[in-house]
């Protein structure tokens, strides 16, 4: 099954995958102790607002290559990463769970739109779906907050992941006016 997913992307593409893949890896210890500052007065936890910023690598990913599998790789190998290298926010084994659940949900989004080319929505979307899902997931395993904070942590993760996957639009769109996509659409990625 892994085989036939990566069979799927070319060369350059891989390149992509574990290029968003790093990045969203290497932005996180970065961006959570700046969320602290923010949600550490509220109660919140920081990787709900941090995660719509660190997921928006797996949301850059998908606009990208445009095909379903894409931000399951990405996720796939930020799980790998964290875990055996015990890099930053490692909660060991439950780990590999935590990091591949959005890319799984986004990827189930891309398969319900049926589509290779994505508008803002679509963006804001799938940023919202990949941090809610991990915001709750890690909820679930680590914090268990009551409904309330729950609650007030999901909006605060819907916001922060939109937020997210706007920037990501944003990103291709000036990729695309730059022609910076040219070699990615020529190499077997997304079509215009």
């Amino acid at each position: 099954m892994f085989k036939n997913l990566v069979n799927k992307f070319s060369i350059f593409e891989i390149i992509v995958i574990a290029l968003m893949a790093t990045l969203g890896i290497a932005t996180k210890p970065v961006i959570v102790p700046l969320a602290h500052i923010i949600t550490g007065p509220l109660f919140i936890p920081g990787g709900a607002i941090a995660g719509g910023l660190y997921m928006m690598w797996i949301v850059l990913g998908m606009g990208l290559i445009g095909k379903v599998g894409v931000a399951t790789l990405i996720s796939l190998v930020q799980s790998i990463m964290v875990v055996s290298l015990g890099i930053y926010g490692t909660h060991g084994i439950v780990s590999f769970f935590t990091y591949i659940i959005p890319g799984l949900v986004v990827d189930l989004y891309l398969l319900l739109i049926k589509r290779r080319e994505f508008n803002p929505g679509n963006y804001f979307i799938a940023g919202i779906l990949a941090n809610i899902s991990g915001t709750f997931l890690v909820n679930l395993v680590f914090f268990r907050l009551p409904l309330i904070p729950l609650v007030l942590t999901l909006t605060s993760a819907s916001l922060s992941g939109g937020i997210g996957g706007l920037i990501a639009y944003n990103i291709i769109k000036g990729l695309k006016k730059n022609n910076a996509l040219k070699n990615l659409i020529d190499k077997g990625g997304h079509d215009e």
